[in-house]
């Protein structure tokens, strides 16, 4: 087994000339383009995807490979994540040959062999370039192809720096070096990715509103820190795809995105004090200010700030860099339950909204829009540990007071406000357990 720690970007097509030119200049370890031909494997009812596992057989040179490729973690660009390979004679699935811990129960499950077909292919040229960063070796890969399922097809053109040996934080600080280029970007889409959906009708991707956070059993107030930033940064990522791709409603989205980004900040602000996050708060505005007055997606999204902006989040959420800047007191609050934090907060949070909306607000209710925005991402990065349903109605009630007042629906604005008031807490409110 190897792990594999990758960091992958999107490139521009009118910027690959300019991107090839400026990696010969960082070393003369070059490979020429090769082709390299993969084909994707999946089950009728998707049990491979059901498990976050990826199936492939590479085919180069004359030569194949099996590979799959077990769940691992993914922070914006960067991949991190178990992959087994195994040499083919032929390009021919002969799953028994992968160790047994691949597979969820221990062993191989006994028709998965039979269920397994091809799904879709990559077909694209890969040209090399081999680096030394610090101590760490470092695989830079231009990839130009397409992906292909059945009759849909969409381009391939892509970077990738894989850490051969040595320290991942390597890779990020080669990454900073080359997004001050123009023409990259952190791609929330994988080449794997982008064939399921073509497989599966190639249908317009939707805009995906905030989820409630989900975090992990028993997490620490610090684990949901890191997963309410991981949460703002997919949501960028993935709404910035749908803008780029020609859904100009997915830009409002993009902006919300950051605007939880910056959120989350201050609702754990307590902890983080401002000073560790100055820098990626400052990225945070200069990427804003690019999207906010971008004439085009094509501007905004492979603009060098958003880029920038996107990359140092990553690397601190991969480095936990706010640790350097928390005294004891603080250590101790973020090792402390997300249960209990979440409590208190919702608490506070609801007491907030109780209290600005307590009356009709006649002509000022748009004044209080990005109060009731805030405290709606509030709810949405704490509710995750409660009933779900109990969860959803509280937001739903609050959500629908925005959208009325967004929209000056006088009749509806009232019906939610005091809907939303009078409604009894989803939590333990009295923030002990």
């Amino acid at each position: 087994m190897a792990q594999e720690i990758e960091l992958k970007f999107i490139v521009n097509s009118d910027s690959v000339e300019t991107l090839r030119q400026h990696l010969h200049t960082l070393t003369d370890e070059h490979v020429a383009p090769s082709q390299l031909l993969n084909i994707y494997y999946e089950t009728p009812d998707n049990w491979l995807r059901g498990h976050d596992m990826g199936l492939r057989i590479r085919g180069f040179d004359g030569k194949y490979e099996m590979t799959m490729k077990i769940a691992g973690r993914v922070i914006g660009g960067l991949h991190q994540r178990p992959e087994y390979n195994i040499p083919l004679e032929k390009a021919e699935l002969d799953l028994a040959r992968f160790p047994a811990e691949v597979w969820p129960e221990g062993s191989l499950p006994a028709d998965l062999q039979a269920q397994t077909h091809p799904l879709f292919s990559t077909d694209f040229w890969r040209e090399k370039w081999l680096v030394t960063v610090g101590d760490s070796r470092i695989e830079i890969a231009l990839d130009l192809g397409e992906v292909k399922a059945g009759e849909f097809a969409e381009p391939i053109c892509e970077l990738e720096l894989e850490l051969l040996s040595g320290d991942p934080s390597d890779i990020l600080k080669l990454a900073r070096q080359l997004v001050t280029l123009s023409g990259l970007r952190q791609g929330s889409l994988s080449k794997a990715a982008r064939g399921y959906h073509l497989a599966q009708g190639n249908t317009p991707r939707e805009i995906h509103p905030t989820p409630i956070l989900q975090p992990v059993a028993k997490a620490s107030v610090e684990q949901g820190f890191a997963a309410a930033l991981e949460l703002a940064l997919s949501q960028w990522q993935y709404h910035e795809e749908l803008w780029i791709r020609g859904n100009n409603r997915a830009k409002d989205d993009v902006l919300r995105a950051i605007a939880l980004l910056r959120h989350t900040l201050v609702l754990f602000g307590g902890i983080v004090p401002r000073k560790a996050s100055a820098h990626l708060r400052d990225l945070l505005t200069q990427a804003e200010a690019t999207i906010t007055s971008a004439v085009s997606a094509e501007t905004a999204v492979w603009s060098t700030p958003s880029a920038m902006a996107k990359l140092v989040l990553t690397e601190w959420l991969v480095s936990q860099g706010w640790r350097a800047f928390l005294d004891e007191k603080a250590q101790a609050k973020f090792a402390d339950s997300f249960k209990r934090f979440a409590d208190v907060h919702l608490s506070r949070t609801a007491a907030e909204l109780k209290k600005t909306f307590a009356q009709p607000l006649g002509d000022s209710y748009r004044d209080q829009l990005p109060r009731l925005a805030r405290d709606i991402d509030s709810a949405l990065l704490l509710a995750g540990f409660y009933d779900r349903a109990l969860a959803i109605e509280w937001l739903e009630n609050w959500q629908g007071l925005y959208h009325a007042i967004e929209t000056r629906q006088i009749i509806e604005i009232e019906h939610f406000r005091n809907t939303a008031i009078n409604q009894p807490p989803f939590w333990l409110h009295s923030g002990k357990r």
